[in-house]
């Protein structure tokens, strides 16, 4: 009976013990690996809409479209350059305005609305729904184009459009089939767009 007592008892002590190391090798911290630092290069254009930010001074905090100059006015800080430049950069650049009148500005600047640098339009003119610029996205198509624009107008001459394309020096003209492509499912007349190109689509004269 004693001996019994006696293994029951070692055979507790070992699971409580297994239990404990278990535990203990669970409950370790294991570190995170460190997110990697994405630098976003957008650069801000005409059109575009920004959040501007000032940190403890809501009263001065804005949201404002960047107007076709180029240029954005906020409270303290008139007619200040904002094409071409970053986010990051624009909100450096107020702050050095805000330094006249806040101790150690801190600003932010986050774009809600994109457009982009006229070299990084697509721009759609003529007759689509909704005529306009777009900001263009990696391996955009003729059809990302019109689906944005909301089609053709059903006076469109949707297969005589071209596309203006500017390389180096020269300026090309391409022509859009896109009556084909809209209605008619043609694959081969989805083209590839490209950052810049502009897109004429005319009415048709019957």
């Amino acid at each position: 009976m004693y001996r019994m007592m006696l293994k029951f008892c070692s055979i507790v002590l070992i699971t409580t013990f297994l239990a404990a190391c278990a535990s203990q090798a669970g409950s370790k911290v294991i570190p995170r690996a460190k997110a990697p630092n994405v630098t976003s290069n957008y650069e801000i254009g005409p059109g575009d809409v920004l959040d501007v930010f000032v940190w403890r001074n809501p009263e001065i905090s804005i949201t404002v479209p960047v107007r076709p100059d180029g240029k954005i006015s906020t409270p303290l800080v008139e007619d200040m350059v904002a094409v071409g430049k970053t986010p990051t950069q624009l909100a450096r650049d107020i702050e050095a305005k805000l330094n006249t009148f806040i101790k150690t500005p801190k600003v932010t600047v986050i774009t809600q609305q994109f457009v982009g640098t006229f070299n990084k339009q697509v721009r759609v003119v003529g007759q689509a729904v909704n005529p306009r610029a777009l900001s263009y996205r990696e391996n955009m198509s003729l059809l990302d184009v019109m689906i944005e624009v909301g089609g053709l107008t059903e006076f469109a001459a949707g297969n005589k459009a071209k596309i203006v394309r500017r390389s180096g020096n020269k300026e090309l003209t391409i022509p859009a089939r896109i009556k084909d492509l809209m209605q008619n499912g043609d694959i081969n007349a989805n083209l590839r767009i490209q950052a810049g190109d502009i897109l004429f689509i005319p009415q048709s004269w019957f």
